[in-house]
């Protein structure tokens, strides 16, 4: 998709869609069930209890590169880090 520069807004192509129509709405609609059916997401069932934000953070970061993984996306290189068992604290649980 080439790339275009405008010197000014009066060089920009008129919207395509008007502001505040409601048939915008159907159309993100239908955008968000197509994104969707072409890659849904998986959530593990469970709860899951994290000690800090920072694992917290941790553990929704793996689950992101899980999700891109599975796709065959970009970064669809397996992880090579390890949680240790020290940094686990006991009764939490550990996604893969």
């Amino acid at each position: 998709m080439p790339v275009r520069k405008f010197r000014s807004i009066a060089e920009m192509p008129a919207r395509r869609l008007r502001p505040l129509d409601p048939d915008n709405l159907r159309i993100a609609c239908e955008l968000s069930e197509l994104a969707y059916s072409l890659h849904p997401w998986r959530f593990p069932p469970g709860v899951r209890k994290f000690a800090s934000v920072e694992e917290a953070s941790a553990h929704r970061e793996r689950w992101r590169l899980a999700q891109v993984r599975r796709s065959g996306g970009a970064g669809s290189e397996p992880s090579t880090t390890t949680e240790s068992a020290t940094t686990r604290r006991p009764g939490s649980t550990v996604v893969p």
